[in-house]
């Protein structure tokens, strides 16, 4: 359910069999049972309908993975892992701004990029950072190198200490 798309409109696994994100394995197979039960296309036959509507095919299609990836220890510890990434990319960013914004820190190390944060700590890139992405600073945090045809780039910044987020932009058209 997390590959590739965000959760925004879909079921978590733990909606899918109705039990709560801490819920015990106990807890996690009697739930996928009673769902299974309910959900199972041989049970619609069994009450003479005609054929079976792809909605209890799906129904049943998805409370089997629920089941497959919860009940396996290493699989919900990283499915897990997915639904607290995507749901902290779902966060609101507080801000925009630009390099031009930040603050420009030197030392041994190389170069940091700062802007305060509301909270009195900030928000931070290292110019390697930036690097990654194909976009080189000067020690004065001027941008030395990207494509003249580059389009506009951002990337989400985090507080060092609360949940803020700021969205610096990059190269703004």
């Amino acid at each position: 359910m997390l590959q590739g798309s965000g959760i925004s409109n879909q079921k978590t696994l733990y909606e899918v069999l109705s039990v709560p994100e801490d819920a015990t394995y106990d807890e996690i197979r009697a739930a996928y049972k009673c769902a299974a039960l309910n959900t199972h296309p041989d049970k619609a036959q069994a009450t003479l309908e005609p054929s079976v509507s792809t909605g209890e095919q799906h129904g049943f299609f998805s409370v089997q993975k629920a089941w497959e990836t919860l009940r396996y220890p290493k699989c919900r510890a990283e499915y897990d892992k997915q639904l607290q990434s995507s749901r902290q990319s779902l966060d609101v960013i507080a801000t925009d701004i630009e390099i031009e914004d930040m603050i420009i820190e030197s030392s041994g190390d190389g170069v940091e990029l700062l802007y305060a944060c509301r909270c009195g700590d900030y928000f931070s890139i290292t110019a390697c950072e930036l690097g990654e992405m194909g976009i080189s600073v000067s020690e004065d945090g001027e941008i030395e190198a990207q494509a003249p045809d580059s389009l506009p780039t951002s990337v989400v910044l985090g507080c060092g200490s609360c949940s803020l987020k700021t969205r610096l932009i990059i190269n703004k058209a």
